[in-house]
């Protein structure tokens, strides 16, 4: 419809239309470890219908007349255990990890590409960003987001957000999007890495527990690959590490509400491998590509204290792969391999090990 002010104007001139950005998407994060900010986060991530598939009359009750009023009192306070003077640790870590991967890039190929981050839910929201990027004359964007296995509810979660605010734009940018790493051989050294160091600081445990984020099971008998994505992940790193059947488990954390989730549960599995006799174990979560609530305050309270209870002795967490030069590394070959055709990459020592993909 003519005057209207539907679309953003993009000022970038074709004389810079081979800028290319990289944006990393993460999650997101409440503003404040308050219940009203908690409450203004929630409302928005458990809207989402990628994230909660109800029928909007069946789920609308529960999520305004219950969990919003309940939840983000109790949430907030496991926000506060974790904050820092610098704020969210995800929102902390994911920028700098977004700062380490800018510098990396600018080393190999000079300011040609820029790293910018965005969350699904809360700020710097995407369409923001996307909007700056735009007003920057970049011309081409690479979207990566943080989550090595993709799910609808995280990956395609973010690629819908995308979606709506490309669909403002006057004049969008070229795209390419990275579906997930899972497999990806320097992923999974990164991973074997961070596990090895913690091994020489601690030495071994009897057991080393992948703790991946739930999905409700029905999500994945209508073919969400998440669950497949996990398991390449575990098979890939236990050979890497060369752990025995048995040395290293899989399991499913942070579930919600009573319909079956992805088995088996993290917590049971704790609870299960103390009363079998099981005293030391050792968790890392491959999923999570910086550390925040879910690892820092679930796994790294929560379970451990039901662990103890149930009989261990010795619990201890492997902190997630943040902003180390293994991720930055393994994120830089990602951006090297699906920005070819867009910029000329120069030759570079490759130190990786090799590690087969999943079949």
């Amino acid at each position: 419809m003519l005057g209207t002010t539907r679309y953003h104007a993009s000022p970038r001139p074709f004389a810079q239309r081979e800028r290319i950005a990289v944006l990393l998407l993460n999650l997101g994060t409440p503003d404040a470890p308050t219940p009203s900010a908690v409450r203004r986060y929630l409302a928005q991530f458990l809207s989402d219908p990628r994230v909660i598939e109800q029928p909007r009359w069946l789920w609308w009750p529960v999520l305004y007349g219950v969990i919003l009023r309940l939840r983000p009192a109790r949430s907030a306070r496991a926000y506060a255990s974790i904050w820092s003077e610098a704020g969210s640790p995800l929102l902390v870590e994911s920028r700098r990890l977004a700062t380490a991967l800018g510098h990396v890039v600018r080393e190999r190929v000079g300011g040609c590409i820029t790293v910018e981050l965005a969350m699904t839910y809360g700020q710097p929201a995407i369409d923001t960003a996307l909007q700056g990027l735009v007003d920057q004359g970049i011309g081409r964007v690479l979207v990566l987001p943080l989550y090595p296995q993709y799910s609808a509810t995280s990956t395609g979660a973010a690629l819908d957000a995308l979606a709506d605010a490309i669909k403002r734009l006057r004049w969008p940018p070229e795209f390419r999007t990275v579906n997930d790493y899972h497999d990806q051989p320097a992923h999974i050294e990164a991973l074997a890495r961070s596990v090895e160091a913690h091994w020489q600081q601690h030495g071994r445990a009897e057991r080393l527990l992948l703790s991946f984020h739930g999905i409700p099971q029905r999500y994945v008998a209508a073919g969400d690959p998440y669950a497949a994505h996990c398991q390449a992940t575990a098979r890939l790193l236990a050979a890497r590490l060369g752990l025995e059947q048995g040395q290293l488990l899989a399991s499913y954390q942070s579930r919600v509400g009573r319909e079956e989730w992805l088995r088996p549960y993290t917590d049971e599995t704790l609870v299960e491998l103390a009363r079998s006799g099981v005293t030391s174990v050792q968790l890392l979560c491959p999923g999570f590509a910086v550390d925040c609530l879910e690892t820092l305050e679930e796994i790294g309270v929560e379970n451990r204290e039901r662990f103890i209870h149930a009989g261990g002795k010795r619990y201890e967490y492997i902190a997630a792969l943040n902003d180390g030069a293994g991720q930055v590394d393994a994120l830089l070959a990602l951006v090297e391999r699906h920005t070819r055709g867009w910029i000329e990459w120069p030759a570079a020592a490759q130190n990786v090990a090799t590690v087969p993909h999943a079949d």
